[in-house]
């Protein structure tokens, strides 16, 4: 399981400048909207539009942040989700452009969670589709060298 929180934030470069300045931050990946630090901390421009929660909702403390989480088996995650009666969903499970299936909810305290299937399993499945590195890459809006990262990441 990979775990990371993810900030949303109205200006990526800014952000990126100070989260890189103040703690000493060293950028992971850089999709343009969205950059991952080494430590686990994300930040994503547009946050309405990655969680479709409407941009009027999206107020200073309040649907600005999420905990997220990565599985490896993501499926059986979202059965046992969906078992319980107390989680109240944001969304059913979703594709996003670039192949990762999510699912976001509020925990008991209203936090927004998301949950998506692991990155390495959404290129596994693709080179099992018989896509190249490359292929990949531009299918996930990243690199090889990251696509590569992403394949030796321990789940």
């Amino acid at each position: 399981m990979i775990f990371a929180c993810l900030l949303s934030v109205k200006d990526i470069n800014k952000a990126r400048a100070f989260y890189e300045e103040i703690f000493d931050l060293k950028v992971d990946a850089d999709f343009g909207i969205n950059v991952g630090f080494d430590c686990g901390l994300a930040l994503q421009q547009d946050f309405s539009w990655l969680t479709g929660i409407p941009s009027e909702e999206i107020k200073d403390r309040e649907n600005s942040f999420e905990v997220y989480f990565e599985m490896k088996d993501f499926d059986e995650f979202v059965a046992k989700l969906k078992k319980r009666d107390d989680i109240r969903l944001l969304h059913d499970v979703k594709e996003h452009g670039w192949g990762q299936h999510v699912i976001r909810f509020y925990d008991l305290d209203n936090h927004l969670i998301e949950v998506g299937e692991s990155m390495k399993s959404v290129i596994e499945k693709f080179m099992d589709q018989g896509m190249t590195l490359e292929e990949v890459a531009k299918r996930i809006d990243g690199t090889v060298t990251d696509v590569e990262k992403m394949l030796r990441a321990a789940e």
